[in-house]
């Protein structure tokens, strides 16, 4: 037990410096949450027109009552869905131009093949 004890005293100053240590870090992380302040922010003006449009017809579509099926199938045959429309329907995944891509399977496979060394 006089092991322990003295083992555990030993230990005190570099107990202290660890404490000293955290509460440093968790001083610094609150007081400087946000040092990436100075890069670059957008000008409030920037906003592309397709978002503004998507907002307007959001808006309408929320004030409007509920729209039938016949006009839901329409607006949704034109674009990716009846609000947004074909708005950056270039920049979206699916499937039509995700050929090329790996499914979450075959990333597994492959990482397991590393592993193992099978690949």
């Amino acid at each position: 037990m006089k092991i322990i004890a003295s083992v555990l005293s030993i230990f005190r100053p570099v107990r202290f410096l660890i404490v000293a240590f955290t509460c440093t870090l968790v001083l610094f992380s609150n007081a400087f949450p946000a040092l990436a302040i100075d890069s670059y922010q957008s000008d409030s003006t920037e906003a592309t027109t397709q978002l503004l449009d998507i907002q307007a017809k959001t808006d309408e579509a929320g004030k409007a009552p509920p729209i039938g099926l016949r006009k839901t199938q329409k607006e949704t045959n034109e674009g990716l869905n009846e609000v947004q429309g074909a708005a950056d329907i270039d920049k979206q995944k699916r499937p039509e131009n995700s050929q090329s891509s790996t499914s979450v399977e075959e990333n597994i496979k492959n990482a397991l093949g590393k592993v193992t060394g099978k690949n």
